[in-house]
């Protein structure tokens, strides 16, 4: 009898925009959600100069194997918040890759036609919502839909960890997951 061999799970994304828009939050709660799901995961943070406004970006992988390097010249996704990052970032994913974009900032259009680029009005959903600074945890919801990288329930148990006692904040936030997830649901992802 043959072994029968699974293809080991391995995704890896980097979170791009300015500073204060949330994107070390969102890198360090996926990468904490895989964990507690059992899985090796890194994340790297990368910040300009400037503390708000300035660049910022972080890669998270996430494996069920060892991961030999956190580094990753040519992501298999993109989550873009801002036109310096889609400038920046573009280039380098993979072809066939997921470009993610807030088009509530991404005003250029994409250029490249070999990946699958969707356009999430992350900012506003989010402001729908009742709070604009949810745009990041909708950019997460449309990520996780389009890669099921990790479960909704492992990413709202992490959200509930980090909040505890501040309900309206959990609330929110778990909110605006489920409106990304649900953004992305009406365009496929694949």
């Amino acid at each position: 009898m043959g072994k029968t061999s699974r293809k080991a799970f391995y995704e890896d994304v980097v979170m791009a925009g300015f500073g204060g828009q949330g994107l070390m939050f969102i890198g360090k709660l996926l990468a904490y959600s895989a964990m507690k799901e059992g899985r090796a995961v890194t994340w790297i943070p990368s910040y300009g100069p400037e503390m708000r406004g300035g660049t910022a970006n972080c890669t998270v992988v996430v494996s069920d194997d060892e991961i030999g390097s956190p580094v990753t010249p040519h992501p298999r996704a993109l989550i873009i918040m801002n036109n310096p990052s889609l400038e920046a970032f573009e280039p380098k994913l993979q072809s066939n890759g997921l470009l993610l974009s807030n088009s509530s900032f991404v005003t250029r259009p994409i250029a490249r036609k070999d990946i699958k680029a969707i356009p999430i009005p992350a900012n506003e959903i989010a402001t729908e919502m009742g709070n604009e600074k949810a745009a990041n945890m909708v950019m997460l919801g449309a990520y996780i839909a389009c890669t099921n990288v990790v479960s909704k329930e492992s990413i709202v148990e992490g959200l509930k960890e980090l909040f505890g006692k501040k309900i309206d904040l959990l609330d929110t936030n778990i909110r605006a997951l489920e409106e990304g997830m649900k953004s992305v649901r009406q365009k496929a992802c694949t």
